[in-house]
């Protein structure tokens, strides 16, 4: 299986992310899924503002301008749909077969 395209954030997410989970009461996952964000990257964001470190992150990262942002929300999203439509593709041909 494909790995989706890495994606890049911006300090201002990174921060309101961290804060969304502090102040929410919801648990790791549950932000992680409510921000359509990896559990794990979440979880280094949370590791570095414990930190002092969350400012320093994604620093050698070149700003992205709104096109590029656009762009790389777009490569994902037909990754992840992709993904879904070769499982539905799997899933039906399992069930055909079964159907026989």
């Amino acid at each position: 299986m494909k790995q989706l395209p890495r994606t890049q954030y911006s300090q201002e997410f990174r921060e309101q992310s961290v804060k969304f989970l502090k102040e929410s009461g919801l648990t790791l996952i549950e932000a992680a899924k409510g921000l359509s964000l990896p559990k794990d990257t979440l979880k280094n964001w949370v590791y570095a503002d414990r930190q002092g470190q969350l400012t320093s992150r994604g620093k050698c990262q070149k700003p992205l301008s709104e096109l590029e942002l656009e762009l790389s929300r777009v490569i994902r999203e037909l990754a992840e749909l992709k993904m879904e439509r070769d499982f539905i593709k799997k899933c039906a041909a399992y069930f055909a077969k079964e159907s026989r």
